[in-house]
């Protein structure tokens, strides 16, 4: 049997934190290991708890989601982080991603949205969303001396790195290639591995940086 992936849900509203266990409860994918209501507190979780996925509100006094969320990621690398929130502004959403966020889900979603979102989340399936590819590429022209260097990947793992910037999902590529998904899927963990990277949205950022588009 497959072990579910451990959830640590943080958010400084009781209410808030119920309703988001009750939606992950749904799926026997997902086992709600513990929840805190502040930033320090999700910080102390995680190294006792050790979670696969957090859950993330992004307003906390104490400490808000985006800060806890930098700290824990400098810490414990592996786990991802899902932003919750009420606001669905492309920059804050941005920061949160910049800071090593996974994802984000706005609070007045469907709650079966959620579990699909967070099934590609944990699964390494969700496509960088073509909103935020171009938020990417517009912040990354603005800056000054952006920097440019070779890839130390293959021909091909650069051809599939140039469509996940523009928001492609794997389903997309691997029809654009005329590979299978799971050919895809091998090839974004090996891309992962070699450049010391966690998510697309990060790959996104490589491949505009390095001038890796699609031909």
């Amino acid at each position: 049997m497959i072990q579910p992936y451990r959830v640590l849900i943080v958010d400084d509203h009781r209410h808030a934190r119920e309703a988001m266990r009750c939606i992950v409860a749904e799926d026997p994918m997902f086992e709600v290991v513990a929840e805190g209501c502040s930033g320090p507190e999700a910080v102390r979780l995680t190294e006792q708890w050790m979670p696969d996925l957090i859950l993330m509100d992004i307003q906390m006094k104490e400490m808000d989601g985006l800060e806890t969320t930098k700290r824990i990621k400098d810490k414990f690398p592996y786990v991802k982080i899902v932003i919750v929130t009420v606001s669905d502004d492309a920059l804050h959403l941005f920061d949160a991603f910049k800071k090593g966020a996974s994802g984000y889900l706005i609070k007045n979603l469907n709650p079966s949205s959620w579990l699909d979102y967070l099934r590609g989340v944990v699964l390494d399936e969700l496509p960088l969303s073509r909103d935020f590819a171009y938020l990417i590429l517009r912040e990354l022209t603005q800056q000054q001396g952006a920097p440019h260097s070779e890839a130390p990947i293959t021909a091909r793992e650069k051809e599939i790195l140039s469509w996940v910037a523009t928001g492609s999902s794997n389903r997309e590529i691997a029809d654009r290639l005329f590979i299978s998904e799971h050919t895809v899927k091998n090839h974004l963990k090996n891309i992962l591995h070699k450049l010391h990277l966690n998510n697309r949205v990060q790959l996104a950022r490589y491949a505009i940086e390095n001038r890796i588009i699609p031909k």
